[in-house]
């Protein structure tokens, strides 16, 4: 079971409305299709200077971001670590991808919760491991493939 404790400190993600009930989802889908994790994550909902601020001083990257993930320790366990993911951006991002910013929110927590577990996209295999399993949890949610574009 994944629980999560959500934080949410841009008002502008009230926009969504039930904001516990869509992350659930978001975790239910990604527990689905990858290895299931018992444990709690922090869940971090903000504005893109939040975002900006972790990325310059845990990536050493001075621009704002997406999703940001940070991984526990095993000796932390159950606590399976913290994912953060900014207001502006990714609504920006949603819009410019054409879909709704719930189903874009869902894919980023899927994308947040995999690498919690462990998963990476540095290397193409790693990507395609990571992307197919987001792929495979927002399906089953009807949510359509991210990584589709339009040539």
């Amino acid at each position: 079971m994944i629980s999560f404790d959500l934080i949410v400190e841009d008002d502008s993600w009230a926009a969504l409305g039930d904001l516990e009930a869509l992350c659930r989802k978001a975790f239910e889908a990604a527990g689905s299709v990858a290895p299931v994790a018992e444990g709690n994550i922090a869940l971090l909902l903000a504005d893109d200077a939040a975002l900006h601020q972790l990325n310059l001083d845990f990536r050493s990257k001075d621009k704002p971001t997406d999703v940001l993930s940070f991984p526990s320790l095993p000796m932390d366990r159950p606590f399976l670590g913290d994912i953060a993911i900014a207001w502006g951006v990714s609504a920006s991002d949603a819009k410019i991808q054409g879909k709704g910013l719930d189903a874009h929110l869902v894919h980023l927590l899927i994308h947040g919760y995999l690498h919690l577990l462990g998963y990476d996209h540095e290397t193409d295999d790693e990507a395609a491991e990571m992307e197919a399993l987001e792929i495979k949890a927002l399906a089953s949610l009807d949510i359509a493939n991210p990584y589709l574009t339009d040539c």
